[in-house]
């Protein structure tokens, strides 16, 4: 009996012991676990944090490869070749599934760098000109990010800004279930960081990296999205007047896009992600999915070729002509710096002729004298043998979108410029016959959201159509 009773005793002096350590045993951090409060705490760490999200915008189903080459595929500019690697193969035929591992992996990419960007704006350092330029870039990351998911997984806002966009993330979570905000909430928010960006940012560092008016190029573009022109051509003269920057011309064209590496010099480049030798895709990077010593399964469309003429230097620096599996091809040459590269291609998003573009475009309807002035600045300076446009009306508007499909061919862009004008696609033959007319209306025009979001969050709707 003496022995039992000492167990109880024992047991009981256990309990006690484990009852009063709880929270000072039980309850304790690991050594290995930081909350972003505790990690990102100087001005030093800020800055780690932040080439971590740059790092993020990298990933070879965001701007490393998929983002940009969705952006020709699912238009009119680019299609796979009969010869292929198997590589976009359903955003070629309009097939793409729930489950599909490249939209799935542009969304997780997303909003992983969304919450490495919300991390740094959350964070608890302020006061320094570094703290405040770090905190600017977080949200001129963060913006980029919205803008792109909503541009592919919802309808554009000048279709119907209440319609379903995607959730919008601001705090660290893990509990969080969340439901998908209104394209015009989503949009408010991109406009809202992009503010914050411009006020916070005073600093140039190089291509690579945002600053004060590569950030007024993005909010150039998203007003332009939004159909607000006015706003739009506010911005982008503003970036044209004021940034600095220099436009890409005949003399410097084929250097420029022959060197891969990041740019201080202010000509051109306003935002582009960044690789170098050692921080790069490989052998997934957007180069190779376009150059024939690479994969090379993508190649330039017939009726996009068609439009550059003989002496348009962009046909002869980008575009090259030949034969893949059997059948004539127009190659891709645009990137010309593959992984194993000194400098691998960057993924360029936003350039000054870009900008130029906007300005033409968001002058209309009621100053086509500056809209034909700023188009034509981009379009003499691409051939010199061209004159300059002199239409009027619809047509000028025609000739704006021609000429922003082919200065911003293979770069992404085509795509969202169809959609936001709400524009029929209508593909060459080069595309199987079952997808070369695409309607405005068909649902397969969006993104399905993916499986992987709609199995845990019962408050995640899915896109019509899937």
């Amino acid at each position: 009996m003496k022995n039992n009773i000492n167990k109880i005793l024992a047991l009981l002096l256990m309990v006690g012991v484990f009852s009063s350590c709880n929270k000072s045993f039980l309850d304790r951090t690991p050594y290995t676990a930081l909350s972003p409060t505790q990690a990102l705490s100087s001005e030093a760490d800020l800055l780690v944090a932040l080439r971590g999200a740059y790092a993020g915008l990298r990933n070879s189903d965001f701007f490393g490869r998929t983002v940009p080459v969705a952006g020709d595929l699912y238009a009119d500019n680019a299609y796979v070749s009969v010869k292929n690697s198997g590589r976009y193969i359903p955003f070629n035929t309009y097939a793409i599934t729930v489950p599909d591992g490249n939209v799935t992996g542009f969304w997780t990419a997303a909003y992983n760098t969304i919450l490495r960007a919300n991390n740094i704006i959350n964070a608890t350092p302020t006061g320094t000109a570094n703290i405040n330029e770090y905190k600017g870039e977080a949200y001129a990351v963060r913006a980029l990010c919205y803008f792109y998911l909503v541009r592919y997984f919802a309808k554009p806002y000048t279709d119907n800004p209440s319609s379903p966009g995607v959730p919008i993330i601001l705090t660290y979570d893990v509990t969080q279930q969340a439901a998908r905000n209104t394209v015009g909430d989503v949009y408010k928010q991109i406009l809202s960081d992009l503010d914050k960006a411009y006020t916070n940012m005073t600093m140039y560092t190089n291509s690579g990296q945002f600053s004060k008016y590569a950030a007024k190029a993005l909010q150039a573009k998203v007003y332009l999205y939004m159909g607000d022109n006015a706003n739009a051509k506010t911005a982008a003269l503003d970036v044209i007047n004021n940034s600095g920057f220099s436009l890409v011309t005949t003399s410097n064209f084929a250097s420029y896009w022959g060197n891969g590496a990041t740019r201080t010099d202010k000509l051109e480049t306003l935002f582009e992600v960044s690789s170098d030798g050692i921080n790069n895709n490989g052998f997934d990077a957007l180069t190779n999915i376009y150059n024939q010593a690479g994969y090379g399964d993508l190649l330039c469309t017939d009726d996009l070729y068609a439009l550059y003429t003989a002496t348009d230097i962009r046909n002869t620096t980008w575009l090259s002509t030949g034969t893949r599996g059997g059948v004539p091809a127009t190659f891709v040459t645009k990137y010309k710096n593959p992984n194993g590269s000194a400098d691998p291609d960057d993924t360029k998003l936003l350039r000054l002729s870009d900008v130029y573009l906007i300005a033409a475009e968001a002058s209309l309807p009621g100053d086509e004298t500056s809209a034909k002035n700023y188009l034509n600045y981009v379009a003499t300076n691409r051939d010199p043998s061209f004159t300059g446009y002199t239409s009027t009306g619809a047509q000028l508007l025609n000739d704006i979108i021609t000429e922003r499909r082919k200065e911003m061919a293979f770069e992404g862009d085509r795509y969202g410029d169809l959609s936001r004008l709400k524009r029929d696609i209508n593909r060459s033959a080069n595309y199987p016959s079952g997808v070369r007319s695409l309607p405005y209306s068909d649902t397969r025009r969006l993104f399905p959201i993916p499986q992987a979001e709609l199995d845990p969050n019962p408050n995640m709707k899915q896109n019509p159509g899937y």
